[in-house]
Formats: C-alpha cells, structure tokens, sequence
C-alpha cells in the first residue's frame, strides 16, 4: 500500500475523529466512543507550537484522502524540562502491520533528535497492547514502570507501562 506522511492540517479533523473512535483503535487509546469531530478541530486549531503532528494518508479509488494513523510530539513546556517530549499515535484498524506506525515513529523521532535535540521521549501504552510495546522497543523504548489502574477501559481499570527513550 502506498502512502505518505505530512503534517496535521485541519480538514483532517474528521478523518481523525474517525480513526480514535474506530474498533480496535478506541481501545488502546485514551479517546471515548462519544468524541466528537468538533474536539478534533479545536485541536487543530489550536495546536501549540511545542506540538507536532502528523498524519499518514492514503487515496481511495476516488482520490479522497484517506486517514491511516496519526503521530504527535509534544514537547514539554516547563524550563527544566525542555529537554523531553511524549508521544502518542494510532493506527486504522486494517492497515496495522503494514509499516504505518513504524513510519509514523520514524518521523516523529526525526523532529526529535534532528531537529529539537531531545533527550527523553516518552509513552504510555497499554500492558497488553503486544503490537504497540513492540514497535516501541524496535526504536530503543524501555519500560520505566506500571502505571496500575492508570485508565478506564470497556468498564475495567487499566495498567499502562510507562516507557522512554533517552539519548
């Protein structure tokens, strides 16, 4: 499948309301099935300057954009902390295990280290999130901890690890 990544623009806000509410995307993210699109555009709209988001974007047969995953950096604020970022992403549904996320992370972490100078990036995930964990131990993640009963999901408190990079 081809497909390319660039950054957020905001006619993307549907598309990506669509992916976080998405089965088996919902479910691993920190998203509830009644997000609305209008979420999605304020998000946008107002995205600070310390966040940097991306999308990877595919053509339907009618050359409509397509959503396929979507990455963001948000680099810390605070003064002593200038040095750090976390991350977040997801991927549609059908097209994980296609080179999306890998992709995704390869972008991200190309802003991090080529063109922010960050020493720390930083994640949570799910603990049974198999595919996730392992994408991020492919590009030097480790897990720092156990987040116990960090998030709610389908009615159950859930563990999420706590994971960083550091250069």
């Amino acid at each position: 499948m081809e497909f390319h990544i660039r950054p957020v623009k905001p006619s993307d806000a549907a598309g990506i309301n669509e992916l976080r509410r998405m089965t088996g995307v919902l479910e691993n993210i920190r998203s509830i099935p009644s997000e609305r699109i209008k979420r999605n555009e304020d998000g946008i709209a107002n995205m600070p300057e310390n966040m940097h988001s991306f999308v990877a974007i595919s053509e339907d047969n009618s050359g409509n954009e397509i959503i396929l995953g979507i990455a963001g950096l948000y680099v810390s604020a605070g003064h002593r902390q200038r040095h750090s970022a976390g991350i977040g992403m997801a991927v549609h549904t059908n097209f994980q295990g296609m080179g999306i996320g890998t992709k995704l992370m390869q972008t991200l972490l190309d802003i991090a280290d080529n063109w922010l100078m960050l020493v720390r990036v930083e994640l949570t995930v799910y603990v049974d999130n198999e595919k996730a964990i392992a994408l991020y131990k492919k590009f030097g993640f480790s897990v720092e901890g156990t987040m116990k009963k960090a998030s709610i999901r389908n009615g159950t408190y859930m563990d999420e690890l706590m994971m960083a990079r550091v250069k």
